[in-house]
């Protein structure tokens, strides 16, 4: 008997049913907002140390809402100033913004995946992704839903500090043209 890694063996069908009912529950969280931290499941109501942490309404409250995830919109937040994230742990560098959006028309009848590097270096400096994760070079990089959804590529971040992987339509934006093979990959300015 082999051992098999979370949806790795699942049928697309299958992932695509267990993934709309995590919808679902983002859904009902994202309804409730933030829950205080002695009843979020995760801490220890007796704990006296529960008393010393801020809660997360009172830490975010004041950002721009967002309906999934951590229920905070974290490109808004930067583009109003309500927030002025570090570009560097060690303060040396400047990240520079890239304003490029890349076009992936993968297989399949989704729509066509629209990654937009302004938003991303908001936040990230290049390094942070590039060359270990993606290279920078156009039709390099085998992007694998299946991989995304195990943690890696862009699940490193998205479910875990960025918007959840449930909100498809966030990537998947950009409406299949007729014609256009399923396989092409390009840069739009």
């Amino acid at each position: 008997m082999r051992a098999f890694s979370f949806l790795g063996d699942l049928r697309p069908s299958v992932a695509l049913a267990i993934f709309a009912c995590l919808a679902l529950i983002w859904q009902g969280a994202a309804a409730q907002g933030w829950l205080p931290l002695a009843g979020d499941g995760v801490h220890d109501p007796a704990s006296p140390a529960v008393k010393q942490l801020q809660e997360p309404a009172q830490a975010l409250g004041k950002l721009p809402r967002d309906t999934a995830g951590n229920l905070v919109h974290w490109v808004q937040a930067i583009e109003n100033g309500a927030i002025t994230p570090r570009t560097s742990l060690r303060g040396e560098n400047k990240s520079k913004t890239l304003d490029q959006d890349i076009l992936m028309s993968l297989r399949g009848g989704m729509p066509i995946v629209r990654f937009p590097h302004k938003a991303h270096t908001l936040i990230l400096d290049c390094s942070n992704c590039h060359e270990a994760l993606f290279k920078s070079k156009t039709g390099a990089n085998q992007i694998s839903m299946l991989q995304i959804l195990q943690g890696e590529q862009c699940g490193l971040c998205h479910g875990a500090v960025a918007f959840p992987l449930t909100e498809c339509n966030r990537c998947h934006s950009v409406p299949r043209p007729n014609g256009t093979p399923a396989n092409a990959a390009q840069t739009q300015p």
